[in-house]
């Protein structure tokens, strides 16, 4: 039975309707089948196509239990079109408030990944109210818990910050220490609370921890003028009378300008016989260009010395250049990301390292000493899809021994330079024996600047929390302090 009033009258057939030679296979023209389900339309039998989807006879409701304009049936008709997920069963769609169309639809809850307090929402939720399967229990993993197996070139840190689709988290939520200017400072003050710890038999270790463990440094320098003033001594000169071992080297690390630090450490490294090369790695190439100019300005002033030369007479070879490049603070910072240049520059490193026989070292101490940190990261994208393996683990491949480890360093921090820490700071006590020194220096310098992010870090990767590890490798006075500035 034809819909009444269609065709309209005088409508002709439409041309080449039906198919020639298949006329029995299709109604006659004029007569446009409904589904049997359609009962008060007077609809033929006409099927469903198969696999259509759409219900068999009698799926439909009747003509009257679709909507009027302005809106929808209060309920579901037997065998009507399933309920919207998440509406609860028996409510159908409801009407919609006023008569409004699709926008009356009920909505599931917004939901969000973890569930707690300050996650990110997810508009309108998902079907049903349920966070997708591979959450389970709705909650975003862990950083720990990703599979790394995919990734065994990459170090430890590697989870945390393998992610190239948007900036590491540190360094878009901006970074913090754990110690923070102290309020209501008062120089004088502490500086009679150090003396008074210092005076007579014995010393107050405990209340030279709190002070020193609860002032940056800015306000250190002025409690060391403060305490000159008051008694005509001079600070460091008693604290290293009072103390000894691991306490005084963390004591006087914490009591010496940031600038200062660096420069000593890295004097200290060169001095006498040997060189501590990981030391001049940690501090050369993760400093900011600003941060290296100063250093070497006051290895001049403090010590009489030109950094470069001593780097020069100390190291050699590829690692030497490297050093050099570090040396002169001249990294673009430029934080905006030239994809182009990013791809020729993994090109680039692909043509001098894995895409012939033999390495120039050149190219790669040329692009990962003058690219900025951003722009490094986009590179290391390109080259991962370019090359079917990341740059990292190619390092791994065409370097060895210091040059090596310096090249990994300046990805490590164009990656995430909080994990980097994390995984220095892991190794320091890892097995038998602690490295007190890569300890005091990694805690001291990194307290005011991202030690928050570090601690963060270091529990998602290596399930413990930065204090623990601390408390286990260390003892007495040492611990306390330690304890107090990493804010355990």
């Amino acid at each position: 039975m034809s819909y009444p009033g269609y065709p309209p009258t005088g409508y002709p057939a439409f041309p080449g309707y039906p198919p020639v030679g298949q006329e029995s296979s299709f109604p006659p023209p004029g007569q446009y089948p409904y589904p049997s389900g359609f009962p008060a339309m007077g609809g033929s039998a006409y099927p469903a196509a198969p696999g259509s989807g759409y219900p068999a006879t009698g799926g439909y409701p009747a003509a009257g239990g679709y909507p009027a304009p302005g809106g929808y049936p209060g309920a579901p008709q037997p065998g009507g079109a399933p309920s919207y997920p998440g509406v609860p069963p028996g409510q159908g769609f409801g009407a919609p408030p006023g008569g409004a169309g699709f926008s009356g639809y009920p909505q599931p809850p917004a939901q969000s990944y973890g569930g707690g307090p300050g996650q990110v929402p997810l508009p309108g939720g998902f079907p049903g109210g349920q966070m997708p399967s591979q959450f389970p229990g709705g909650q975003a993993p862990f950083p720990s818990q990703i599979n790394t197996e995919s990734f065994p070139s990459y170090p430890v840190f590697s989870p945390v910050s393998l992610d190239y689709s948007s900036e590491p988290a540190a360094m878009t939520q901006g970074t913090q220490g754990t110690i923070r200017p102290a309020a209501n400072f008062d120089a004088m003050r502490d500086a009679e609370i150090l003396r008074k710890a210092m005076k007579g038999f014995g010393t107050d270790e405990q209340a030279i921890v709190d002070v020193v463990a609860n002032r940056s440094n800015d306000q250190r320098q002025k409690i060391k003028a403060a305490f000159k003033t008051m008694y005509g001594k001079d600070l460091i000169k008693d604290l290293k009378s009072e103390l000894s071992g691991n306490v005084e080297e963390l004591v006087l690390a914490l009591f010496m300008p940031t600038t200062y630090y660096d420069a000593w450490s890295l004097r200290n490294a060169m001095k006498g016989a040997g060189t501590q090369e990981r030391v001049l790695i940690e501090i050369l190439c993760t400093r900011t260009n600003q941060e290296i100019q100063e250093i070497v300005r006051c290895y001049q002033s403090e010590f009489g010395r030109d950094l470069e030369k001593d780097i020069r007479s100390d190291t050699s070879g590829h690692f030497e250049r490297l050093l050099v490049s570090m040396c002169q603070g001249n990294r673009d910072e430029n934080q905006n990301v030239n994809h182009q240049l990013a791809q020729e520059d993994a090109q680039r490193l692909y043509q001098a390292g894995e895409g012939k026989l033999g390495t120039d070292e050149s190219c790669f101490n040329m692009i990962l000493a003058t690219r900025s940190f951003p722009q490094l990261r986009a590179t290391m994208e390109a080259y991962s899809r370019m090359a079917n393996r990341d740059l990292f683990s190619s390092v791994g491949r065409e370097f060895s021994g210091n040059v090596e480890s310096g090249l990994k360093a300046i990805l490590q921090c164009a990656l995430n330079r909080p994990a980097f820490f994390a995984e220095r700071l892991y190794y320091s006590m890892k097995g038998a024996g602690t490295d007190d020194s890569t300890l005091i220096r990694i805690v001291v310098t990194r307290s005011e600047i991202d030690l928050v992010q570090i601690k963060q870090i270091f529990c998602q990767t290596y399930q413990k929390t930065l204090g623990t590890m601390i408390a286990s490798d260390t003892s007495g006075d040492y611990r306390k302090l330690l304890l107090a500035i990493v804010g355990q």
